[in-house]
């Protein structure tokens, strides 16, 4: 997905703030830069990761050692396969920046706290909306 170019600088320190409109200028563009830089570290890290993998062939004589490196390399791999889906999250965090969309609950439209898209730019739901669907989601996994 290609990112638009930053439209606006934000004033030095600026930090979202209750007391300013919901998902304001201001607001949208610090997400939206929260989410990019984000996004741009993941794929950098994953392409470090890549590099190591080609760089690290199983070179280890022990048979052991070359378990072990098995091992950590799919770990690895495991990691960079859950940060793939969270690519992709945040890709679609940005699309319901474009959109208008961003910051307000799926489930009852009302806004997320500021607090928890700082905490979770990629949230969808407000604290009690994503507590009830875990709550629905147990009683129908312990059935």
């Amino acid at each position: 997905m290609t990112q638009t170019t930053t439209a606006m600088k934000l004033p030095e320190g600026y930090m979202p703030s209750p007391d300013e409109e919901f998902m304001n200028e201001l607001q949208l563009e610090y997400f939206r830069q929260k989410l990019i830089a984000w996004r741009e570290d993941i794929l950098r890290e994953s392409a470090e990761t890549l590099q190591n993998l080609q760089q690290d062939n199983l070179r280890e004589p022990d048979i052991a050692d070359r378990a072990s490196s098995e091992t950590d390399w799919s770990v690895e791999l495991r990691t960079r396969d859950r940060q793939r889906k969270l690519v992709s999250k945040i890709d679609s965090a940005i699309r319901r920046i474009d959109e208008g969309e961003y910051g307000y609950c799926e489930v009852t439209g009302e806004p997320i706290s500021l607090k928890r898209l700082d905490a979770r730019p990629i949230a969808t739901m407000t604290i009690e909306a994503q507590e009830a669907h875990e709550r629905a989601e147990k009683v129908h996994r312990d059935e």
